[in-house]
C-alpha cells in the first residue's frame, strides 16, 4: 500500500515563447496540461496501473508566471476510492537565478486507473505513515472544491 510520500512528484518547465499569450505570461491551458501529466504520474505510482483523468475541481489560477520564469508543478495521491485517486496538484512561479516560490495555481484531479482494455480496475488502499503523510493528506482534503 503506498503512501502519499511515494508517490509525491515534483517537476519543472521553463516557460518558452511558445507558452505565453499576448501578455508575456503562461497560458492557463498550459499550466492546465502540465498539471494533468505530473497528476497522471502520481496516480500511475499509486496505483500500479494506467490512470486516466476523470474530473478536475475547481482550479484556482491566482498569479500569472512570465516568460522566462519556471513552472513547478508538485503532485501526490491523498485519496482513493475503489478505481479512482484523488492527487493534489500545486503549481508555482520560481525565478531561475533565485529559486524564489509563489504559489500560482491550485487544484484537486480525480484519475481513474485502466487495465489494458481501458476497464475501470482497482487501485490499493492509501497508508498513511508519516506526519509528512498526515499533512500531505490533511492539504488535499482541504483543497476539494475549493481549488
Amino acid at each position: 500500500m503506498p503512501t502519499p510520500t511515494d508517490t509525491y512528484i515534483e517537476n519543472r518547465a521553463r516557460v518558452q515563447p511558445n507558452h505565453t499569450n499576448n501578455y508575456e505570461t503562461v497560458h492557463g491551458g498550459n499550466v492546465m496540461k502540465w498539471m494533468d501529466e505530473i497528476g497522471a504520474m502520481s496516480a500511475m505510482r499509486f496505483a500500479s496501473e494506467t490512470c486516466v483523468t476523470a474530473a478536475i475541481e475547481a482550479m484556482t489560477f491566482r498569479r500569472p508566471v512570465p516568460r522566462g520564469d519556471t513552472v513547478v508543478i508538485e503532485s501526490y495521491v491523498y485519496d482513493a476510492g475503489e478505481t479512482s485517486a484523488k492527487v493534489r496538484l500545486r503549481a508555482s512561479r520560481e525565478r531561475p537565478r533565485t529559486g524564489e516560490r509563489e504559489t500560482t495555481t491550485e487544484s484537486c484531479f480525480v484519475f481513474v486507473a485502466v487495465d489494458a482494455d481501458g476497464v475501470p480496475t482497482g487501485v490499493p488502499e492509501l497508508r498513511i505513515d508519516s506526519d509528512r503523510d498526515r499533512r500531505l493528506r490533511e492539504e488535499g482534503l482541504a483543497c476539494e472544491g475549493n481549488g
